[in-house]
Formats: structure tokens, sequence, C-alpha cells
């Protein structure tokens, strides 16, 4: 790797860490939700959280787009919400020069550097399919034109895991372009005390900004140049390929509990997450554990249990548990281990 690319390394592993102290401010607790997000804002990916109201889900959000002086914007998604909502719209208004009116373009909340979409799954499937495309192409068309949006451009979807009465889930292939799903759970007991002392107080502490959108835009590029092994590249495809139940050589219990497996998008992120993942603790190679690490986020989305499965309790993040220890190591790391000890 180029001096100026492991120097960019060094910059990002330090910034993770002055990070990871602006937000522990604002924020108890939730390290590695605090950690996957930030790898995959490194890796130009969007991310899905999934939790139960009153997790601090919003203020987290906003806490990252401060520290990163990146402009944010909230959407709460409602079942009346239209794209152009979201989008902007034309409006028409008079020419003060010639006195004539003409349409103008009024840029919708999508213009910002963070969104955070809030209860995605309350909104109809027109308007999901507005910010999807959004994610997927970074612009917004209305009335003929394409306008872009700003870089870095980094969307947050929240899900209620419970309520689903009126909702409109996503379907699969949308869940697909989040590159993670995260899951933020409930804090533990002293976090919770910790919580409760500090928001029931006077105290209102500040943060400072660690990165600005120019930096992060350096670093993105910095991200995909860290160096990946073949025998990761080849590990990170078996490990895809097994939750395919249709897919030769599979473990056998895949097609009893896997309805449909991922993608070869899933295959991207897993090496594109432990690239991020590498570099965030100042690592120039991404290892097999790194992958099995972002395996969770990754994959838990991507996965569609059968009704065996499902009425056996099994959850897709057991199945990806199983999937780790089913696929063999790369016949060069067990040789490697074995030499090791």
């Amino acid at each position: 790797m180029p001096a100026a690319e492991v120097q960019a390394v060094k910059e990002i592993a330090a910034a993770y860490e002055r990070m990871a102290d602006q937000i522990g401010k604002i924020i108890v607790g939730q390290h590695q939700v605090v950690e996957e997000m930030i790898m995959a804002l490194f890796s130009r990916g969007h991310c899905l959280l999934v939790g139960v109201p009153g997790l601090a889900k919003t203020l987290l959000v906003s806490t990252v787009a401060r520290i990163m002086h990146l402009s944010f914007k909230r959407i709460q998604f409602t079942p009346d919400l239209m794209p152009s909502d979201i989008t902007g719209t034309d409006i028409l208004q008079d020419d003060p020069e010639t006195g004539r009116r003409r349409f103008t373009f009024l840029q919708g909340p999508l213009f910002a550097n963070m969104i955070l979409a809030d209860e995605i799954n309350r909104t109809p499937p027109k308007t999901q399919a507005a910010l999807l495309e959004a994610m997927q192409e970074h612009h917004v068309t209305a009335g003929g034109q394409t306008y872009r949006l700003p870089e870095p451009f980094f969307v947050l979807a929240t899900q209620n895991p419970i309520e689903q009465e009126g909702t409109y889930p996503l379907p699969e292939a949308q869940q697909d372009r989040f590159m993670f799903n995260i899951r933020v759970d409930y804090p533990t007991r002293s976090e919770e005390i910790q919580i409760m002392k500090a928001t029931t107080s006077n105290r209102s502490p500040e943060v400072e900004p660690v990165l600005d959108a120019r930096q992060i835009l350096r670093l993105q590029d910095a991200v995909r140049q860290v160096v990946v092994a073949d025998h990761v590249f080849a590990y990170a495809a078996d490990l895809v390929r097994a939750t395919r139940p249709k897919e030769p050589g599979v473990p056998k219990w895949v097609p009893d509990l896997i309805a449909w497996g991922a993608g070869p998008r899933a295959s991207q992120y897993l090496i594109l997450g432990g690239k991020a993942k590498a570099v965030l603790h100042g690592r120039l190679h991404v290892t097999t554990e790194d992958v099995r690490e972002v395996a969770f986020p990754v994959l838990r989305h991507r996965l569609m249990t059968t009704f065996n499965a499902d009425a056996e309790g099994i959850t897709t993040d057991d199945l990806i548990r199983k999937l780790i220890g089913s696929v063999p190591l790369p016949q060069e790391e067990a040789v490697a281990r074995a030499r090791r000890g």
C-alpha cells in the first residue's frame, strides 16, 4: 500500500478514537452500534437500525452528524407521506427581473449529508422507493430534471420490531440496498442508571467536530485501498454461497432452515465491511475474523427463514452463527493457525 494510503489508515484509526470519545459524552453504551455505523459511513453504505422506541437512535444519529460536521435531516415517515415530500418539488414563482412566472425546484429534506428515515416501514411503498432510489443513485429527479445530492450521502432508516399492524414492510429486494442491519438492544443495568443520571440533571455536554465532509470523502477512498488476500475473498464467497439452499455442497441443515439466501451484494459488503473494520483498528489488511464479525449486520436482513426455523424460534443471527461454525476456514489460514499453536 502506498505511503499516502498508510497515512490515511492511521488517520482513520485516530479519528475513530476521537469520534468514540465524543459520542460517549452523549450516548451511554451502544459501542458496537456506534462502530458499525461508522464502518458503514466509511464504506459508503447505508444502515437499517432496528430497535424498540426510546433507545436513543435519533440522538445517536444526530450526534454522529455533529461530530462529523455534516448536515442532518430527520424525516418522520407516516402513511400520508408522498415522494415529493422528501425529494422536493417544483413550485411556481414570480421572476422579479422579467415579471414572468417560472417553476423553481424547492429542495426536500433529502438534500443533506446524513438522513434519519424514522420508521421507514410506516410509509407506503411509493415513498419508500423514492428514498431507496436516492440511496442508490445519489440524486433525485423532479420535473424531468436531475439534482445531485450532497456528498457524502448517508441514510439511516429505523424500524420498530413491535407494533407491525398497519405498516408497509420493506421487500427483501429493498432491504438488500442497506449495507448493514444494526440491532439496537436495551442498555445494561449499569448503563441504564448512567442514562438516568445524565438525562435528569442540568448537565448538557458539548461535542466537538472531528471530521468534515471533505475529509470523510478522502478517507472513504482510503478504505477501498486496503489490501485483501485471495483467501479472504474466497472465505467471504464461501460464507455467502453457503446461505443458498440450492447451492451444491451447502451444510445439510441449510435447506431445512433457510428459504432464500443472500445475493452477491452481501459478498461485496462483507469485504467492504471487513476493510472498514480493519482500518478503524489501525490495520492495513483484512482477516477472515473481520469478515466473520461483519457477517451479522451484513447477513441478518438477507436471509429468509423457513417455516421450520420460525416454528423452532430460530433467528437469522442463530443461522449466521451456525454458518460461521459450518464453513471451514481457508487452508492458508488453517495452516497458519496450526503453526501458531
